[in-house]
């Protein structure tokens, strides 16, 4: 009776086609890679915009317990936090890990004056003005509308930067909230 079982598994086996095996682990597979995916581990779910030299804020921050201020140095004097030059970069570089292939690439785009095309991450429309220095003058920190940094191995958006988002920010301040202050 056993026997008689096991022939009938091994019959109807036979009598599958391979490409109904195939089927089945490619759904198989498929079912994995959509759950990590779902659960963030392939794409880690706020990772920011790929940039042609990677720059870990995490890393220069938290580890290396770098201000924003030594590398967006206009940040207390201009309008702009602006992204710092590429000779900002080689401050450090020019000493540690230089050998590394993505600091042989900014080495190379400075050495020729070649500018490193980043992808913009915050932007606002052009008549809208903002002062960064205003701001860090009275003692806003960074992560206030660019969330936390410190976290971020590439730089996502923390905010969406609106009228609303502003407007709701000076009055939480008692700061005005006059058209004009924004609007040049």
């Amino acid at each position: 009776m056993k026997r008689d079982r096991a022939e009938d598994r091994q019959a109807r086996k036979r009598s599958r086609p391979l490409w109904a095996d195939l089927a089945a682990v490619a759904i198989a597979v498929l079912a994995v890679v959509a759950a990590l995916v779902d659960l963030g581990t392939l794409y880690p779910a706020g990772l920011g915009a790929h940039q042609p030299i990677p720059f870990s804020h995490r890393v220069h921050v938290t580890y290396k317990r770098l201000s924003c201020l030594m590398c967006h140095t206009g940040v207390t004097t201009s309008s702009r936090a602006g992204i710092p030059p590429l000779q900002t970069c080689l401050l450090c570089h020019s000493r540690i890990i230089v050998e590394h292939p993505f600091i042989r690439k900014l080495r190379y785009h400075y050495d020729h004056n070649i500018p490193v095309v980043w992808e913009r991450v915050n932007w606002l429309p052009e008549f809208v003005y903002f002062n960064h220095s205003m701001h860090i003058q009275r003692g806003f920190d960074c992560s206030w509308c660019h969330g936390e940094v410190s976290r971020m191995d590439r730089v996502v958006k923390a905010k969406k930067f609106q009228m609303g988002f502003c407007i709701q920010c000076h009055r939480d301040h008692h700061v005005t909230h006059d058209c004009f202050a924004c609007h040049r």
